[in-house]
């Protein structure tokens, strides 16, 4: 079991310190799209389904509330926490429109979508890529190494560069991490978002 344990860190370990030269330009054009946003009044969403859907809820709510520093709240919202509106829509129009239809009543250009999907195939993300690019809304993904269908459909894919879903997600988390404290960081320096 120990050696399991060890197993699993390290390879966790050894994917993230694969990031900086895989992903760190690429993290930082995404922080620069959402600090440009904020900056001009606009809001970031962020979907996903399952532990994506998890990382849509912490990333937002490290952005509203604060990462390290004491600062204004910071517009993001996820797509993910509105069960009325999840399971109306999905009801009425069905699971893949679920968050398609919350960018398009919500988003308009100069906002931000996160797409967070292991796969880059959850059909409901999808979706909403695809409406927040219909609305000149800018898209980012968070993917794994292929980058599935939604590679191309959105503005920059972050492609982590594995195909196990678990140290996916694990990266995932982290490259959220390090954009609320650069975006925090970028934002404070600047004298802070638009209001």
């Amino acid at each position: 079991m120990q050696q399991r344990i060890a197993a699993i860190l390290n390879d966790s370990a050894q994917l993230k310190q694969q990031l900086a030269a895989a992903l760190g330009p690429q993290i930082e054009q995404a922080i620069d799209m959402i600090v440009a946003a904020l900056r001009g009044g606009g809001k970031v969403g962020l979907c996903g389904n399952g532990g994506s859907a998890a990382d849509a809820q912490h990333i937002a709510g490290e952005l509203v509330g604060r990462f390290r520093r004491e600062r204004q709240g910071l517009s993001a919202v996820a797509l993910t926490t509105d069960t009325s509106i999840l399971t109306a829509v999905g009801n009425d129009y069905g699971f893949d429109q679920v968050f398609a239809r919350q960018v398009e009543a919500l988003f308009h250009s100069g906002d931000v979508l996160i797409a967070i999907s292991t796969s880059g195939n959850a059909e409901n993300v999808l979706a909403a890529a695809r409406v927040a690019r219909e609305r000149d809304v800018k898209t980012i993904a968070m993917t794994g190494a292929s980058g599935g269908k939604l590679a191309g459909e959105v503005d920059l894919c972050l492609k982590v560069p594995s195909e196990d879903t678990p140290r996916i997600q694990e990266a995932h988390i982290t490259i959220g991490h390090i954009i609320c404290e650069l975006v925090e960081e970028s934002l404070a320096d600047s004298g802070g978002a638009s209001v």
